[in-house]
């Protein structure tokens, strides 16, 4: 796509062209030239997102879902059905089998790849798992709930060879790679400074103890974190698929930090020529609720040092999206319009502008071909299924996705430290701050947790 045709036709992606797999790809066992699919978690996300930039690409064949939940197992399962059958313009195309626990499904020989879409804290130990069982991951960010986690997943993951793509899917929106590629080719000159708009979260009521529905297997969805009781707004809606509970409660994530935060620094990163390493040094200060059952962070300032001289700046006063500042101008790229759920929480008139820039003939200035030429995809779902069969690396492959995780966690620490901390992105540790460091794991609750997951 040429850059004066992506700002005449604005921020719209096409599908990854179709394309087959031969099935001595898979080995014997795989009863067609698909990719057998297995969706892992059949949420939010996963019915307005993951599913559908799945069964959009012809080689793909979404054949077993897992929910914890029983109502949205089954109609995880009637939304599968029902999109083949309105394709091929006949019932029983594809019989979708329902497993209540990922790891039989992980098990079964006619699932070759997995999309995870499970909760924050529902990342790291499946995907690890899915390695292991020699299965190829589609991710949905953020990679890990704590650093200690995403360091063991990046590893495994180049241990056993598959192909792991995270959901940081602005590096498949032509107007993050426009940006980062004008700011990679000095079109702003030498870049100094970088503001990250994020949201931040409201907080929420008190919130009495329920029954744990019948059909939900809400121990399991507690997983490694510590048990507390029951109640709707800690977990997520019983009727309908509107933002969950849990993405507002710290046992399971850390609020937009990571939430978009893994979006924004990933691309940002892109840009800065910065992806597999991190800042230097990190410094937050942070609103937190006093009461009410939700307690991630609303406003907030964080700013990060890099080694390169760069120095980022992230705050929910600044406009949702990533500002780059080079000592010839500045360029600045967003979503625009485009939301990856109906529930994401943030205004569209506010982000419409998908690429601007100081001059704008700095847009339009094209990359020459001795020049820096960054990863093309057009859609990222489609990106990873073109990955699996050709072994090539995807566009968001693991160790970036771990290390943009990794800014958003630090910056999640600082907030809580209140201070300025020492970053070594090498050895992942803060430097002389062993409070720091105790913050880079977690706890886990027996027998979960990928301390607790047993290699054959």
């Amino acid at each position: 796509m040429q850059r004066r045709s992506f700002l005449k036709q604005a921020t719209a992606a096409a599908s990854a062209a179709p394309m087959i797999v031969p099935s001595s790809v898979f080995g014997s066992s795989a009863p067609s030239n698909k990719i057998q699919i297995g969706q892992i978690g059949c949420g939010r996300i996963a019915r307005d997102h993951d599913l559908p930039g799945t069964l959009q690409h012809e080689v793909a064949r979404v054949v077993a879902v897992c929910d914890l939940d029983k109502n949205r197992l089954v109609d995880g399962k009637k939304l599968v059905e029902e999109y083949y059958a309105k394709k091929t313009g006949q019932g029983g195309y594809v019989e979708v089998k329902m497993y209540d626990l990922y790891q039989e499904m992980l098990a079964s020989r006619e699932v070759d790849a997995v999309v995870i879409s499970t909760p924050d804290h529902w990342h790291a130990q499946p995907a690890i798992e899915a390695a292991l069982a020699g299965k190829h991951i589609y991710l949905q960010k953020p990679t890990s709930l704590t650093i200690t986690e995403g360091r063991a997943l990046s590893n495994i993951v180049k241990e056993k060879g598959v192909v792991l793509q995270v959901g940081t899917q602005q590096r498949s929106s032509p107007q993050f790679r426009i940006a980062a590629e004008l700011v990679r080719n000095g079109r702003i000159g030498r870049l100094h400074t970088v503001r990250i708009g994020l949201p931040g979260d409201p907080s929420g009521p008190e919130a009495p103890e329920m029954p744990v529905p019948k059909g939900f297997n809400y121990d399991m969805w507690l997983g490694e974190t510590p048990y507390v009781p029951y109640t709707e707004i800690r977990v997520h809606p019983q009727v309908g698929y509107d933002r969950p509970g849990w993405l507002r409660c710290e046992q399971f994530g850390a609020g937009m930090i990571t939430g978009w935060g893994q979006h924004h620094f990933d691309s940002a990163a892109w840009g800065m020529n910065t992806e597999y390493t991190g800042p230097i040094s990190i410094q937050a200060v942070a609103e937190f609720p006093k009461s009410g059952l939700w307690d991630v962070h609303g406003d907030f300032m964080a700013k990060a040092e890099y080694a390169n001289g760069v120095t980022m700046f992230t705050s929910g006063g600044y406009p949702n999206g990533i500002r780059y500042e080079g000592t010839s101008g500045w360029i600045w790229v967003s979503r625009g319009s485009y939301v990856a759920s109906a529930s994401d929480p943030v205004s569209r008139e506010k982000s419409a502008k998908a690429l601007d820039a100081s001059d704008p003939a700095i847009l339009t200035s094209e990359i020459g071909p001795n020049e820096i030429h960054l990863y093309r995809s057009e859609e990222q779902h489609g990106n990873w299924l073109e990955c699996i069969p050709s072994r090539k690396e995807p566009i968001s492959p693991v160790e970036i996705g771990h290390r943009a995780c990794t800014v958003c966690l630090i910056t999640h620490i600082a907030m809580k430290m209140g201070r300025r901390l020492v970053w070594n992105p090498g050895a992942e540790r803060f430097e002389n701050d062993e409070a720091a460091n105790a913050m880079l794991s977690r706890p886990e609750r027996y027998p979960y947790g990928i301390g607790n997951i047993k290699r054959k």
